[in-house]
């Protein structure tokens, strides 16, 4: 039993993993920065509080829409 897991988790696998991993927030990240420039941040559902030193951002709007859209992605997906 202890084989097995020195096996999943050998260095090899692991620097694979965070590389992984890595890709996918680079990825992620160049498409949350595309996607600020069409606006995606201000739906009319976001809410922002600004005040003199501090400013909260809820993007209720944004997390729904996302959210939805990678559901159906995701159903799309596993059916093939």
């Amino acid at each position: 039993m202890i084989y097995e897991v020195r096996i999943l988790f050998g260095t090899e696998n692991i620097g694979r993993m965070l590389l992984g991993v890595a890709a996918i927030i680079a990825v992620a990240g160049v498409v949350f920065l595309l996607l600020d420039k069409l606006g995606l941040g201000r739906l009319p559902g976001d809410i922002i509080i600004r005040r003199e030193n501090l400013t909260i951002f809820f993007p209720i709007a944004t997390m729904i829409l996302i959210s939805i859209i990678l559901t159906l992605l995701l159903n799309f997906l596993r059916r093939f």
